[in-house]
């Protein structure tokens, strides 16, 4: 154990103090300079619960002891990103909001210049979580290639959240979690554990090898992936973040499209009243003019 938690560590059935108003308001503060997120009063009790679990496996017997570390140098360095994963929601399915791959199927790819498709074209799915996301565009889109053969794609799936993030690149699931996926897909791209005792499934090495995962912070100036992208998805992320920040993030997201590229939004989130260089082309899917 560091030594600067063993300065804090709690004392043998000693109970965890309560979370005062004022160390919510740092922890709120804190979270929302490194990740967005906004934390308004309201969510007191739902970040307290979360933190819990972490100061009691870190042996903290305050809230305030727990801060004073996560600002330190060793805490910033080592701790941040734990706690991040902790406070941040991961709620994702396949195929959720399943009309954005109906217009990306029936609209969007068949307007895209067959030269591009041929030379592959990029899609990032922003706070990708448990990789559901990514995964259900591979299907989609491998569907697409079987009936255009010169039609290629790569995918780049990032989330803050590390946990997920290993996850999601196992590319393992529940068997209840993959009830939306159509039959046919099923059979096609998920592989049955061989212990017949899981009920589990693995997305195929074919879907796994379309995706690159990796962690990114979208709090972060600039972001590195490389080659611009011609779609990004980055649904019910924005919903978190304050009007200023959104306005910020989505131009960042702008800098990385190619001209003519699409931002598709979730069904609650919407540019209205936000300067972004995008025009809407249906419910919630944006363009970057060519």
């Amino acid at each position: 154990m560091h030594d600067c938690i063993k300065k804090t560590a709690m004392r043998p059935n000693s109970e965890l103090s309560g979370m005062s108003v004022r160390d919510f308001r740092l922890f709120s503060s804190l979270i929302k300079d490194n990740c967005g997120i906004r934390m308004p009063e309201s969510k007191k009790f739902m970040l307290e619960s979360r933190l819990r679990k972490r100061l009691r496996q870190l042996e903290f017997e305050s809230f305030r002891d727990y801060y004073d570390y996560l600002t330190s140098p060793t805490g910033i360095k080592t701790e941040l990103v734990n706690m991040i994963d902790v406070v941040t929601t991961n709620k994702t399915d396949f195929f959720r909001e399943s009309a954005h791959f109906s217009y990306l199927v029936d609209s969007l790819l068949p307007g895209i210049p067959t030269t591009e498709l041929f030379n592959g074209i990029r899609i990032w799915s922003a706070g990708c979580s448990s990789g559901e996301e990514p995964y259900t565009l591979a299907m989609v889109l491998s569907e697409y290639s079987r009936t255009r053969q010169e039609f290629s794609y790569s995918i780049l799936a990032t989330d803050i959240c590390t946990t997920v993030l290993e996850s999601a690149r196992l590319g393992i699931y529940e068997e209840e979690k993959i009830a939306p996926i159509p039959l046919e897909l099923k059979k096609r791209y998920l592989l049955r554990s061989k212990d017949k005792s899981r009920r589990v499934v693995r997305v195929c090495p074919e879907l796994r090898s379309r995706i690159s995962f990796q962690r990114l912070n979208l709090m972060e100036e600039t972001f590195d992936i490389g080659q611009p992208v011609r779609i990004i998805f980055c649904r019910n992320v924005i919903i978190y973040f304050d009007r200023q920040t959104q306005e910020k993030l989505l131009n960042r997201f702008c800098s990385y499209l190619v001209p003519g590229g699409y931002l598709f939004l979730g069904h609650s989130e919407t540019l209205n009243g936000l300067d972004v260089p995008l025009v809407q082309v249906n419910s919630t899917i944006y363009q970057k003019p060519a």
